[in-house]
């Protein structure tokens, strides 16, 4: 099916140039980065006005754009692909956060800085800050039905060609065949910023360095009538030339002249786009807009010459080229048949790991799910860098096969926060999978700050779902405690955490845990009023039972638009597995009674009015049973996130310091989240609480009332903004600036 398409495409090609005897057309694309979104408005020009497209050439940026146009992507397809992706997503190494399990999910949110390393070996795929991952996930999906070994000058709907550069020996490479997607991304390999492409003994890199303007290779192909479009601005003065990314920029400009000159002139049209105000990282949605309108009114400003042109190929205001369409994914739409699986670069644990793990012994077919579920897994399971499913057309349906790059070695992770209550912290993480029969990883974190915390967790990722999962923390804390929104009293101590969790389910929208949890607490000191001073604190430890659920759908982590995020948590807390010491005001034991029940939850929704205002309800609340409750267990509320100084820390609007209240707490809050412009967000929030020592007496209470208003900036650096709120409850104002990600 798939090769009549191919075959139908190019005898349409070949119609269109023979049957009317006129000459070929050659369209050549610089590169330029972001700015090549231009290419596209150039495209949309050349279409309306009937000129005819026989051979497409292109260096970078122009190679993707010029290679999705060759295999049918019309200049209107072109347009609508670019808008609906995430660009910001697709040039970084990334994982999809719609793919990601919820853990996953929350760690991409927590840290800054995220990378691979392999050690003990070479990495052959190293060599750039970002290895391409999510842009070859790209390519294998836009390229549908042409990732295999073609010749481009019969096997596409118009005849290409794309050059890079192998900095072996400082050569000009021009592919005329091979896979498609390897041979763009080998031709827009920016050096030192994408890892380059390894082809035999060849290390390709960005086309641009030998030649970015590739008409003497659409004049090889037999192009008679050239129109070239370059992506060109005002030369830059000294003054210009500031930070790191401008020098980069500019290194790059000076290095991509060779053959211009000479290929200027060998255009019959050339068109210049000038993308003022926009540069080569320029990947927002405002700036493929302007880029495109820009590449559009450049060729409109050409338009005499272009009709003109027409007497120069040799046709008339009656000729209609043939306007392609992009081949339509049906791996993507519907289930195929399956002739056989090929592992390529995998071990054969891996192998039997994937087979198990998904019975493919008994699956016969495959859609976009399960291919989705399989590199998934290869990469979260098996610890691939990267990760890929070819569908190979073969007789009787497809051949899956399963390409693996690197083995990460261990992943290591850096984050940094400041905030006006702890100001400075840090956040390291080291992510070792280890090579073994059934994978497991390990899992080492470390928080330094005014809170110092040390984790250490190993997950065993068997064929089932479940990941049974032991981890130890240690913290040393030094919180302030607060009353009425006066400091009272200043508190220190270690906690001591050791829980196995042998049911663990983590997918992509929900997480369920259960298991056993150890806690010692060794207290230093406390500091403040007299009557703090007078409670005694002995060292204990504790046994709980826990069972955890989580769901997650919201579509950003930090400021939703839509979704539901609802967590819920009961634990039984003992001494001994089973009871509770009951302990005097000297901190004397007095006996033994029940456990202590915590049953904990809170549940968000968002609702869209418009495109950027959001209204978010919110229920959560603890309710603790039992005659002792443990101090250090007890309801805290204040601060802007769940758990952040203490696990039970439960955040209030106008709180802003951390408070207990009693044993049963509930509240409502709602939000309303305006965005301005693209990354600007301004929140409003107002909270009603219930607090209590009986669930009976609940309303016997006052009713704690806050608001706060705040203002963020999202950054890729984590949320910057600042808070100010009231409550009822302390009747101050307080003012809080937060600069980073959350942990």
């Amino acid at each position: 099916m798939i090769v009549a398409v191919l075959m139908t495409g190019t005898a349409n090609a070949q119609l269109d140039s023979t049957a009317v005897k006129r000459k070929k057309v050659g369209v050549v694309l610089s590169g330029g980065g972001a700015k090549g979104m231009a290419h596209i408005g150039v495209l949309k020009v050349l279409e309306k006005a009937g000129i005819p497209v026989d051979i497409v050439t292109g260096t970078s940026i122009g190679s993707i754009v010029g290679g999705l146009y060759a295999i049918g992507y019309n200049a209107h397809s072109l347009d609508s692909m670019v808008r609906t992706q995430d660009w910001t997503y697709v040039i970084t190494d990334k994982e999809d956060l719609r793919k990601q399990s919820l853990l996953d999910r929350k760690k991409q949110n927590t840290y800054l800085f995220n990378t691979g390393l392999t050690i003990g070996k070479r990495d052959m795929s190293a060599g750039g800050l970002i290895r391409g991952k999510n842009l070859a996930e790209l390519f294998q999906k836009l390229f549908v039905g042409y990732t295999d070994s073609l010749d481009f000058n019969k096997d596409l709907k118009i005849p290409f060609a794309c050059v890079a550069t192998n900095i072996m020996d400082n050569s000009e490479v021009v592919f005329h065949s091979g896979r498609l997607p390897q041979a763009i991304r080998a031709s827009m390999s920016i050096p030192a910023a994408f890892s380059p492409v390894r082809i035999g003994d060849m290390v390709l890199v960005d086309g641009g360095l030998k030649n970015n303007f590739p008409v003497d290779v659409a004049r090889g192909m037999g192009a008679e009538v050239v129109i070239g479009i370059t992506l060109n601005g005002k030369p830059k003065t000294a003054e210009d030339i500031t930070g790191t990314m401008k020098i980069v920029g500019q290194i790059i400009d000076v290095n991509c002249v060779n053959k211009y000159d000479e290929n200027k002139a060998l255009s019959d049209l050339w068109m210049n786009v000038d993308p003022h105000g926009y540069s080569t990282a320029s990947f927002t949605s405002e700036a493929i807009d302007s880029l495109v309108r820009y590449g559009e009114e450049e060729a409109m400003r050409h338009w005499d010459e272009i009709i003109a042109l027409k007497k120069l190929i040799g046709i008339d205001d009656s000729f209609r080229p043939t306007i392609y369409y992009p081949l339509r994914p049906n791996a993507m739409t519907e289930r195929q048949h399956i002739v056989g699986f090929t592992f390529e670069n995998m071990t054969p644990q891996a192998e039997r790991f994937l087979r198990n793990k998904f019975h493919l012994n008994k699956v016969d077919s495959i859609d976009a799910k399960l291919e989705q579920e399989l590199t998934t897994s290869m990469r979260m399971d098996l610890f691939y860098q990267t990760a890929e499913c070819q569908l190979i057309p073969q007789a009787g349906g497809v051949r899956v096969v399963l390409s693996a790059g690197e083995r990460k070695s261990l992943q290591f992770h850096a984050g940094v926060r400041y905030d006006t209550e702890e100001h400075a912290a840090i956040l390291l993480g080291l992510d070792i999978p280890l090579k073994t029969a059934i994978p497991v990883e390990t899992d080492i974190t470390l928080r330094l700050g005014k809170r110092v915390m040390a984790r250490g967790e190993i997950t065993i990722h068997p064929r089932f779902f479940t990941r049974p999962t032991f981890s130890y923390t240690f913290h040393r804390n030094d919180v302030d405690v607060y009353t009425y929104g006066d400091l009272d009293y200043n508190i220190r101590y270690n906690q001591s955490q050791a829980e196995f969790l042998p049911i663990n389910f983590d997918l992509r929208h929900f997480n369920l845990q259960m298991g056993l949890r150890w806690d010692f607490l060794h207290y230093r000191n406390k500091l403040g009023s007299e009557m703090a001073k007078q409670v005694t604190l002995k060292n204990e430890h504790f046994f709980s039972y826990r069972a955890r659920m989580a769901f997650n759908s919201e579509d950003n982590w930090n400021f939703p638009t839509r979704g539901t995020r609802f967590n819920a948590e009961y634990a039984y807390l003992t001494n001994n597995f089973a009871q509770l010491d009951v302990i005097d005001a000297e901190g004397n034991k007095q006996g033994k009674t029940a456990g202590m029940s915590d049953v904990c939850a809170n549940w968000r929704m968002s609702f869209t009015i418009g495109s950027r205002f959001t209204i978010q309800p919110m229920l959560y609340g603890r309710l603790l049973f039992g005659s002792v409750v443990p101090a250090v267990f007890g309801n805290t509320i204040g601060g802007e996130w769940f758990g952040h100084y203490v696990e039970q820390q439960m955040p209030f609007a106008g709180v802003g310091n951390l408070e207990y209240v009693h044993n049963q707490f509930v509240a409502a809050q709602l939000q309303a989240q305006q965005r301005i412009g693209k990354s600007i967000y301004v929140l409003l929030r107002v909270a009603a609480g219930q607090h209590a020592p009986k669930v009976k007496e609940l309303l016997d209470y006052r009713t704690m009332i806050g608001a706060q208003g705040a203002f963020y900036y999202n950054t890729m650096f984590g949320p910057v903004g600042a808070t100010l709120g009231y409550s009822n409850h302390t009747k101050k104002a307080y003012f809080f600036i937060n600069l980073g990600y959350e942990f």
